[in-house]
């Protein structure tokens, strides 16, 4: 009986039920775009938030860092991956050019960098890494040599260059190019950035008792903060996209009053042959419910489609869209859809069904 009485007034019902797709689609596109930017976001920093270093700190011995304390440094992180560097500044020159550079020295660059052309040895043992305005410099590329300080080496890779947190070193040698005593820094590589940051507070409680003998730093917490900037991006989308579901769900309680009021007669007729009250209060609840998942179900499908056309547009992968990040956000925008029509529904149904049969037939 509900669904024949939707049908009887289909331009009214789907009406209805566009008010509900238009707020299921506001709220579930705005969180999944919102989404979509946290994603970008997260991908962009994945470098460096797994990273943690170790400098000297303030009130260090020396401006550098030992092999003892280096050694110190693989025990506290055991089970990441411990990369001790040394940093100058040096010339390097070609036949054609030269430049004063700052200089690297890295047993294992495959782990901090990655090649744009060419390959990264591993191990690294012989040859030399540019960055791209080095190599524009020297006008060199792979496969040719360059000269750093006074050594010749092979060019094996151009390295990539990356976003924030980018090392911007102009060369990458193998040892011992630099004689150097210690080490600049030490770079700590974890699973993740809670592990970083662990390892970070870690190494500074094994060194710092009382000053400052190394000094870390991590973008361990960035996810974190990016994330909850983010949560709060998303709550306020909602708190936006939910303004016109308010608007759809006070669309259909208007609806459900005029179509009991054009059918109070109908419901007259129903009460005074035995139909009950909590049969009229269950029909009209059930129209308002069926509007409700109608809207609901279109408002989730649109929202996922629009949803997949801004995955592949951002990052060429559309059923990134059903990812739990963002296809939670189609759930609730269906509940929501559903229960505002329910909530609408339920004065209407009351009305109804409350209506004294000898005054409904005689209005």
């Amino acid at each position: 009986m509900a669904w024949r009485n939707l049908w009887r007034n289909r331009l009214r019902t789907v009406l209805a039920a566009l008010g509900i797709v238009i707020g299921v689609v506001a709220i579930a596109g705005l969180g999944i775009t919102g989404s979509a930017l946290r994603y970008g976001t997260a991908q962009q920093f994945s470098d460096i938030t797994n990273q943690a270093t170790v400098m000297p700190g303030e009130d260090a011995d020396q401006r550098h860092l030992t092999e003892a304390q280096v050694s110190a440094i693989r025990e506290v992180a055991s089970n990441a991956t411990v990369i001790p560097i040394k940093e100058g500044s040096l010339q390097a020159s070609s036949h054609t050019a030269e430049t004063y550079t700052r200089i690297e020295q890295v047993t294992h660059p495959s782990d901090l960098y990655s090649a744009h052309r060419g390959t990264i040895p591993q191990p690294f043992r012989t040859g030399v890494l540019l960055n791209n305005e080095t190599a524009a410099q020297l006008n060199v590329t792979v496969g040719d040599l360059v000269i750093v300080g006074d050594q010749s080496y092979k060019v094996r890779a151009i390295l990539a260059e990356g976003g924030i947190g980018f090392r911007s070193s102009g060369v990458v040698v193998s040892p011992p190019a630099l004689d150097k005593q210690g080490y600049s820094s030490v770079t700590i590589i974890a699973e993740d950035g809670d592990a970083a940051q662990h390892l970070a507070n870690a190494t500074e409680a094994r060194f710092n008792t009382g000053e400052e003998v190394v000094r870390t730093s991590s973008f361990g917490g960035l996810n974190q903060r990016v994330g909850s900037l983010f949560s709060t991006l998303n709550l306020v989308l909602l708190g936006i996209g939910s303004i016109s579901l308010v608007v759809a769900g006070v669309s259909i309680l208007n609806i459900m009053l005029m179509s009991t009021i054009e059918r109070r007669s109908e419901i007259g007729v129903l009460r005074a042959v035995g139909v009950r009250r909590q049969d009229v209060l269950r029909m009209i609840l059930t129209e308002a419910t069926l509007l409700g998942l109608i809207g609901g179900a279109v408002g989730a499908a649109l929202s996922a489609l629009i949803g997949a056309v801004l995955y592949n547009a951002l990052y060429s992968s559309p059923m990134l869209v059903f990812r739990w990040a963002s296809a939670r956000y189609l759930l609730i925008g269906f509940g929501f859809g559903a229960f505002a029509s329910v909530l609408s529904g339920i004065y209407p149904a009351w009305k109804a069904a409350n209506k004294r049969p000898v005054e409904a037939i005689r209005s």
